[in-house]
């Protein structure tokens, strides 16, 4: 019986921005991701037939609407591979958070089954299985730094980022993302981000020292009171720059040094349901 157990990373967005919409009704974004040092850990094990999801979270669905389980059936459909497979999601990465959680544990198990199965499959190619569940899948496959265009199915892979010091915080509040792009479609006027000038800087080697360029264009519209609360609170313990991740509701801190950043989860911890401190990382999927 064959089984892998998988470290499945969580994302933030450097830049997020909504430059467009198709006639279907995606819209066409421009954004910066980057993985980063919060995980899942996804165990995927071989079983006679069927795919069953199990969780330690009671919050999770443990049903097809799990991208684990769609990315498990869409595996088996393009491979023509006949078994079944268990898997286990022990969830450490907070939901409704523009994290990325659930499409990280849906590469996870792309990743996993490829090396378990040995179908040798390249990125490119588990990049577009997990393209068809989310734009997010997709990238989880590439990991590290990069620049997504379209309506998220163009990965570019850019220089990685030095691993920087990091706080994620979130209040209990959670925020749909179809609802927050449905507020987007309301606004008559944009102030894009800069995501030109942040390609620029981290090409150049000068991301920390540029990290004000960091937007998201999805802060114009959300009306959760936590996001700026968070902001102010991660800016006043001395963040270099504090912004939503996603269509939020998680924000992220930059920090130029862990002392500052640790202390400032130490108090964020007292009055918000989650707080963190992580490190950018160069790859999300990793072997256990």
């Amino acid at each position: 019986m064959k089984t892998m157990t998988v470290k499945a990373s969580a994302k933030i967005n450097l830049s997020l921005d909504v430059v467009g919409k198709r006639n279907d009704g995606y819209h066409y974004i421009k954004s910066v991701f980057q993985s980063i040092g919060i995980f899942d850990i996804v165990t995927v094990t071989e079983t006679s037939m069927g795919i069953r999801i199990t969780a330690d979270n009671p919050d999770v669905p443990c049903d097809m609407t799990n991208i684990a389980y769609k990315a498990a059936l869409l595996f088996m459909e393009y491979t023509g591979i006949e078994c079944g497979v268990d898997i286990h999601i022990e969830k450490n990465i907070p939901s409704q958070a523009g994290l990325g959680g659930g499409s990280s544990d849906g590469a996870a198990v792309l990743f996993a089954m490829n090396e378990m199965f040995g179908t040798r499959m390249t990125i490119s190619e588990l990049a577009e299985i997990g393209g068809r569940i989310s734009a997010d899948t997709a990238f989880f496959i590439f990991g590290g730094t990069a620049f997504v265009e379209g309506i998220g199915e163009i990965i570019n892979p850019i220089r990685s980022l030095a691993p920087f010091h990091l706080v994620i915080a979130k209040g209990k509040a959670g925020i749909s993302t179809p609802e927050a792009y449905s507020r987007i479609d309301t606004l008559e006027t944009i102030e894009h981000p800069k995501t030109g000038k942040l390609l620029k800087a981290i090409d150049k080697g000068n991301f920390l020292k540029k990290c004000e360029l960091c937007e998201n264009v999805f802060e114009l519209v959300t009306k959760t009171k936590d996001v700026f609360d968070l902001k102010n609170h991660l800016e006043g313990a001395g963040a270099k720059k504090a912004l939503m991740s996603g269509s939020g509701s998680a924000v992220f801190g930059i920090f130029e040094h862990k002392k500052d950043a640790d202390k400032c989860v130490e108090e964020l911890r007292k009055y918000y349901y989650y707080a963190e401190y992580c490190e950018a990382v160069s790859q999300s999927l990793m072997i256990v």
